[in-house]
């Protein structure tokens, strides 16, 4: 049963009602209650289920909103990305709960197969496109992709920010060079442009996983029982994930309970790779 509550960027609600629920739960690229409950209800009804704990859904409209929940006690379980995971730990001292792994996840570049384009090196002084800023697999991870070739970011190439969409077709056009993406997403170009030969110049390896945090001071009885429904009911609870239509990334995957923070000391070098060497607030925001 859905006991969610709705929060905007300023989450108008009070502390008091919002931790009536045991479990308060937000997912940071997940906007609005609608689109929340059709990807996360079953989720909600599942931890329930195994935790005996009662849970709200609370949508959130952005990263920062998140954070800003966490702090005030309105919210006390986030699922983030690992490169706004480094950022929240920063700002909201969050616990590791698991992490949500993701098959296949890694940023890579792509280019054109039948281009001028044979290896990263032949990028020097080309345009490269970067999707959504901050992001692990489109900005962060392909930049360190080619970092790990000895290709500086900005500077051995003119590093844009394009939508992925409009970067496609600007690179089938011949104005860019190359794209940052991930696999998932190199799918879905194959798929939309079948006549299109691309190939992979860059491939980083594959990117720390999504995560869910915990607030510093959520009890630590409720912690434990979401940490263990997790590690033991995990097949039930990805079921019920996998009912989410956006939710597919996560098909084939686990949730891990041995997570460390230093796991993600790799997406630390990202940001410093793209020339932001702290974590006081999200990129991009």
């Amino acid at each position: 049963m859905f006991r969610s509550m709705v929060a905007g960027a300023l989450l108008a609600v009070t502390s008091n009602v919002a931790m009536a629920a045991d479990i308060t739960f937000a997912v940071t690229d997940v906007e609005g209650l609608e689109q929340l409950e059709q990807e996360f209800g079953a989720v909600e009804a599942a931890l329930e289920k195994s935790t005996g704990l009662e849970m709200d859904l609370i949508p959130v409209s952005s990263r920062t909103a998140a954070v800003e929940a966490m702090n005030a006690g309105q919210v006390n379980f986030v699922l983030t990305g690992p490169a706004e995971y480094v950022v929240m730990k920063e700002l909201t001292d969050a616990q590791i709960v698991v992490a949500w792994q993701r098959p296949d996840y890694f940023g890579q570049i792509v280019v054109l197969a039948d281009g001028d384009i044979s290896s990263a090196q032949d990028l020097k002084g080309k345009v490269v496109s970067f999707g959504s800023v901050g992001s692990t697999s489109q900005q962060l991870g392909p930049a360190q992709a080619l970092a790990d070739l000895g290709l500086k970011y900005g500077t051995d190439y003119d590093a844009q920010i394009i939508k992925r969409n409009v970067a496609i077709e600007a690179l089938i056009r011949g104005d860019i060079s190359a794209i940052g993406m991930n696999f998932g997403h190199l799918q879905k170009a194959r798929e939309a442009y079948p006549e299109v030969a691309f190939k992979v110049v860059a491939r980083g390896p594959d990117l720390p996983n999504d995560i869910l945090v915990a607030s510093a001071d959520v009890d630590a009885d409720v912690l434990a029982k979401v940490k263990k429904a997790f590690v033991e009911d995990g097949a039930a609870i990805m079921e019920a994930v996998l009912k989410g239509e956006d939710n597919d990334k996560y098909a084939g995957g686990f949730f891990l309970g041995s997570v460390d923070d230093a796991d993600y000391d790799y997406v630390r070098s990202m940001y410093s790779t793209i020339g932001v060497d702290g974590f006081s607030g999200f990129v991009g925001d």
